[in-house]
């Protein structure tokens, strides 16, 4: 019986298993959308979802423990002060998987897209800016050509 035994093994080693979900997690983090399988997806959804709400704390301790799974500092800096920062206020449901329509060519295994929910804020955010008024303009009559007002 496998009461308590939560996540799946997905048909490799402890030490595949774990390797395998620091680089996908790493992945994830560096490009905000990867492409895998479903079951992966899924269980990496545990990982990342956990390293966001670290980041949300924002501590010495929490900094730490992200990097005991990115093994980067450059990639806990990045998630503690660009990702992180976008889901202030948030309380889970950080990633988002969208099933594709093609299974995987070799083995049809259901595809899917992991990304993060929340998206880039623009570096500038302009507010729509006010019209200026409107100069009305007398409309200018023809001049005539000379040729034709000599003519008559």
């Amino acid at each position: 019986m496998r009461h308590k035994k939560a996540g799946r093994k997905l048909n490799r080693s402890a030490s595949h298993r774990k390797a395998m979900f620091k680089n996908m997690a790493r992945a994830l983090l560096t490009y905000e959308r990867i492409r895998t399988t479903e079951a992966k997806a899924k269980e990496l959804r545990k990982i990342v979802e956990k390293m966001i709400t670290l980041a949300l704390k924002n501590d010495l301790h929490a900094r730490r423990e992200a990097y005991k799974v990115l093994g980067s500092h450059q990639m806990v800096q990045r998630l503690f002060d660009e990702i992180g920062p976008r889901f202030e206020g948030g309380k889970g449901g950080y990633t988002r998987i969208l099933k594709l329509a093609q299974p995987r060519k070799g083995d049809c295994a259901p595809m899917v897209v992991i990304e993060l929910t929340a998206q880039a804020a623009p570096a500038a955010e302009s507010k729509p800016e006010a019209k200026p008024a409107k100069v009305e303009e007398k409309p200018v009559e023809a001049e005539k050509p000379a040729e034709e007002s000599a003519a008559e």
